[in-house]
This record gives C-alpha cells, sequence and structure tokens, in this order.
C-alpha cells in the first residue's frame, strides 16, 4: 500500500501558507488604501515560508515610505503583518514581506557579497567576519555560503549580530 501521508502533508503546508499570504494580501491591501499608495499585491510560496511582494507599475517612489532608510520600515510592516496572519490563524508566521523589489536587490547584493567571501576564505584559509545584519541578511548569506561549500554560523548579540565564514 502507497504511502500518502507526506503528499497530503505537503499539501496541507501548501493550503495553510498560501492562506497566510491570503490573510497578508488583504491586511497590505488595507493598509495602502489607508495611506493613499498605489500597490499591488503579488504572493507566492518559497519553500517553507508564503511571500509577498507590494509592487507598482509606476515609479516607486512613493512605495519607498513604505521601505524605509536600510528598510526599517518594511521591517516594522512585516511584523505587524505576521501579527495579523497571527490573529487569523492563531499560528505564528514565517511570511517574507518584499516592497518595490527592496528585498530582491539586497538579497542580490548579499549573495554577491557572500561569494566574495567564500573565496577570500579560500585563498586565505582564515574565517571572515561580517558587518553586523538583520536576521533576512544573514539568512541570505548562509544559505550562499552553504551552496559554495562552505561553513557559516551567526555570532553575537543582537542589532550587533554578524555572519563569521569559516574555512
Amino acid at each position: 500500500m502507497a504511502d500518502t501521508t507526506s503528499t497530503a502533508g505537503s499539501t496541507d503546508a501548501l493550503s495553510r501558507l498560501e492562506q497566510e499570504g491570503e490573510i497578508a494580501a488583504d491586511y497590505l491591501e488595507g493598509l495602502l488604501d489607508i495611506a493613499d499608495l498605489d500597490g499591488d499585491i503579488d504572493m507566492d510560496v518559497e519553500g517553507d515560508r508564503a511571500s509577498v511582494s507590494v509592487i507598482t507599475e509606476g515609479p516607486a517612489r512613493d512605495l519607498q515610505r513604505l521601505v524605509g532608510r536600510d528598510g526599517e520600515v518594511l521591517e516594522a510592516l512585516q511584523e505587524l503583518t505576521r501579527l495579523a496572519v497571527l490573529r487569523e490563524t492563531g499560528e505564528r508566521s514565517r511570511l517574507m514581506l518584499d516592497i518595490a523589489g527592496f528585498r530582491a536587490r539586497k538579497r542580490e547584493k548579499l549573495t554577491a557579497l557572500a561569494q566574495q567571501t567564500v573565496q577570500q576564505v579560500k585563498e586565505t584559509g582564515e574565517p571572515v567576519k561580517l558587518q553586523p545584519m538583520t536576521p533576512f541578511e544573514r539568512k541570505v548569506v548562509h544559505d550562499a555560503v552553504k551552496a559554495a561549500g562552505l561553513r557559516s554560523e551567526s555570532e553575537g548579540e543582537e542589532p550587533q549580530r554578524r555572519v563569521v565564514v569559516l574555512p
């Protein structure tokens, strides 16, 4: 007899993540209306988390206010959106929010930084400590380092927590 438990479990997880995305999209649409900002909501599931992006056809200048300096406002909006999902579902969400492509651009830069650091560590055989980063930034760097075949770890306390790339 075939085991369908894993298929049913992955279908349930996908449904749950899609529901998180829909709740987040409704919350963000309300927020955009209140702020009188134009933006379209794009939902997806990436790996084991829902991903919601606010995008615009026109200039992203208006949406930049929702990103803030170094993504500070975006981080706060992500937490508020996660709380809205928690209120509806009763479960903590790991939802990822992007506005005007800020995180996508950040991911590209961090991946390039990780690749340069990996090359440096391979050449010198010495660990390299990077500048303090947010949890999102550290995750991107850890993933890129792992993909390049090296190890990394985080050290320090927030907000000074940083990635160390190991030989």
